[in-house]
Formats: C-alpha cells, structure tokens, sequence
C-alpha cells in the first residue's frame, strides 16, 4: 500500500500523473500537506491533492512548512502539447544562443585583434590573386599561339574552307581554352568579392566583441588650478 501511494507521488510529481486523476483514487498524502489559493482567493490546505485547485500550482509542504514539492495544474491534452511545443522553442533559442556564444568565442580566439584579420584578409585575397594572374599569363601565351595560327590561315583568305583541318581544329582548340581561362578569371574575381563580403561581415561582429573586452577608462579629472 505505501509503495503503491508513493509511486503515484513520484508520477505526479514527474508529471506523468495529474492531481485530478491521484483525486480520483482517493489517495491521501501519506507525509505533508498540500495548499494552494483556490480561484476565489481562499488559501485552501489538505492531506491529498485539492480538488478546488486542480487547475492550478499546488505545494506540498514538509511537517517544518518548508515546500517539499510542486505539483503542477492539470493539462488537457492540446494545453499538455503546447506547454511542450513552448519548451522546445525555449530550448532551440537556448542552443541558438549558445552557439552563438561558441562562435564569438572562437572569432575572438583567431582574430584577438584587428592587424591579425587584416592579415589574413590579405593572405586569402593574394592567393586567389595569384591563380588569376597565372590564368592571365596562359591567355596571353594563348593569344599568341593564336596569332601564328591566323598568319597561317592568310593562305587561304580568299577560301577558308581550303585551310587544312588540322589548323582549322587547332583555332578552335586556343578560343575554347582563351575562353575557359576568361570564365576562370570571373570567377576568381567574384570568389575575392565573396571574402571581402566575408572579412566585412566579421569585421562589423569583432568591432562589438572588441569594444566589449576593452578595459573601460576612468573618467577624465580637472585639476583646478590655485589662485
């Protein structure tokens, strides 16, 4: 019997079992008391859940009149699931927030100050500066290839389809790849936009979290000067 009477306890407690329903047993608090203020503002007390105050907190108290426990109102179903719904969303702005703590911590940790994300802005923009300027260089190498083509195609100006097709595939070989190399370079030249956008981006976040961790100054004193 007291084991029975204690694991309805322990379910109401955990939620698992509503005051209205140990209310049904008839189950009397085998130790405390149980008070709550009812909805007419009386301050109700009793040896077992209080049917006035189903819809509402109720608290056990230790024989001391210390709170031992709370015993939640009961919930219809739709009220059960959006209790649970509001949780989820309190706990997925809880690990948003923290997440976003991580981040910050991390931003500080590799950039502590403004010289080091200039740095490394630098260091990103010069390596996609150095593949475009290597792809400049082939086109130009490509172009002359391209010139010593064409002066072998004055022979046949005046009938180009007597050119062999062998030179005739070998134009079209340097314009495909002059061509693949000008898309390269447009790329390389909006990948550089994308990590100025990005040091931008950081660089508005690390001005806060800098301005943050500087030690503040103590106000400025006048020395009044003695006559």
């Amino acid at each position: 019997m007291v084991e029975s009477m204690l694991w309805r306890r322990a379910l109401v407690l955990c939620g698992l079992l509503s005051p209205a329903a140990m209310m049904a047993q008839g189950t009397p608090s085998d130790s405390g008391v149980y008070t709550c203020v009812d909805a007419k503002g009386r301050k109700l007390t009793s040896d077992r859940p209080i049917p006035e105050c189903v819809d509402r907190e109720q608290k056990v108290l230790n024989p001391s009149g210390t709170v031992k426990a709370k015993v939640g109102p009961s919930l219809t179903p739709q009220e059960r699931a959006n209790q649970e719904a509001k949780e989820r969303q309190e706990a997925d702005a809880r690990a948003i927030l923290a997440e976003e703590k991580r981040r910050e911590r991390a931003l500080l940790n590799r950039y502590p100050g403004r010289e080091v994300h200039d740095k490394e802005r630098q260091e990103a923009v010069a390596q996609v500066s150095a593949v475009t300027l290597a792809a400049s260089k082939r086109i130009e190498e490509l172009l002359q290839d391209k010139r010593k083509l064409d002066d072998e195609m004055e022979f046949y100006k005046k009938d180009p389809s007597r050119a062999p097709q062998s030179l005739r595939r070998q134009i079209e070989d340097v314009n495909q790849s002059v061509a693949v190399q000008k898309r390269f370079i447009s790329e390389q030249e909006n990948e550089v936009r994308r990590i100025n956008a990005r040091f931008d981006e950081e660089l508005v976040r690390l001005k806060m979290l800098w301005a943050a961790q500087a030690p503040a100054r103590p106000p400025a004193t006048t020395v009044k000067k003695t006559p």
